[in-house]
C-alpha cells in the first residue's frame, strides 16, 4: 500500500514539474508572438512564471515530506 502511494507521489511530483515547465514555455512563446498584449500590463510578462514556480515549489515540498514519511514507514526499524 505504501509503495503504491510512493509511486503515485512520484507521478504527482513529475506532473507538477511538467506543468510548470509547460506553462513557462507557453508564456514565453505567447510573449514572443504578442508582445503588445504584455506591454499594456503593469507587471512584467514573466510574473506568472514566478507565481507558478513558487506554487510548484510549495507543492513539491509537501510531496517530499510525504515521501520521507512513507520511506520511514516502509523501512523496518533497525535499532
Amino acid at each position: 500500500m505504501l509503495k503504491k502511494l510512493n509511486y503515485i507521489l512520484n507521478i504527482v511530483a513529475g506532473s507538477f514539474i511538467g506543468v510548470s515547465i509547460g506553462h513557462g514555455i507557453y508564456v514565453f512563446w505567447e510573449y514572443k508572438t504578442h508582445p503588445g498584449l504584455y506591454a499594456m500590463q503593469s507587471a512584467p510578462w514573466y510574473t506568472s512564471i514566478f507565481v507558478y514556480g513558487i506554487v510548484m515549489l510549495i507543492l513539491l515540498a509537501v510531496v517530499v515530506i510525504a515521501k520521507l514519511i512513507i520511506r520511514k514507514k516502509i523501512k523496518p526499524a533497525d535499532a
